[in-house]
């Protein structure tokens, strides 16, 4: 089989995985919680986006994996972890959601952006990303589905966890069929 079909197979089985454990695991608890709490936890996954400065080191990746995919995809990872740690240290601050909604969205830019150079820009070989493969196979999905967690707890509020706490007792109350 050729190796783009296996690089291709594994980051689209990781997107299905990921995203079935985010629809049965991730979104029933994090809605339950207040937002803040529910991007915190978020947030915390992505701190550990220092991870993509391995494109850099010699003997993790390919001597021959060009410098104008690595260079973006491990500074801007970096850049990403960074805001990651801002914006779950804001979150205690009035501040807190825009400093949510930066990261975010240079998060999103960032990934797009490395995909893009990967496939199309610089179009590396699977090959030549070494043991980094991982990264973009395994865990560059996991950050994209936590991503979309984090636009819709964004775009819902502080409201949703209200909504859902109501809800749950509104259940509790109603008389039950016997």
């Amino acid at each position: 089989m050729p190796v783009l079909a296996i690089f291709g197979i594994c980051v689209g089985l990781s997107f299905v995985v990921w995203g079935t454990i985010a629809v049965q695991y991730f979104w029933p608890a994090l809605r339950t919680l207040p937002q803040r709490r529910a991007l915190r936890l978020l947030l915390l996954v992505h701190s550990f986006r220092f991870i993509g400065l391995a494109f850099l080191v010699p003997g993790v990746v390919s001597p021959g994996l060009p410098a104008e995919f690595a260079r973006p995809a491990a500074y801007g990872d970096l850049v990403a972890a960074f805001l990651a740690l801002v914006a779950l240290a804001g979150l205690a601050s009035k501040f807190g959601i825009g400093l949510v909604w930066v990261f975010n969205l240079w998060g999103v830019a960032d990934l797009f952006y490395a995909f893009y150079q990967g496939m199309i820009g610089v179009g590396i070989k699977p090959g030549q990303l070494g043991a980094a493969f991982f990264i973009p196979t395994v865990a560059v999905p996991l950050l994209f589905v936590t991503h979309i967690l984090i636009f819709r707890l964004l775009m819902q509020g502080d409201d949703l966890a209200a909504s859902q706490a109501s809800n749950s007792l509104a259940e509790n109350k109603s008389p039950t069929k016997t």
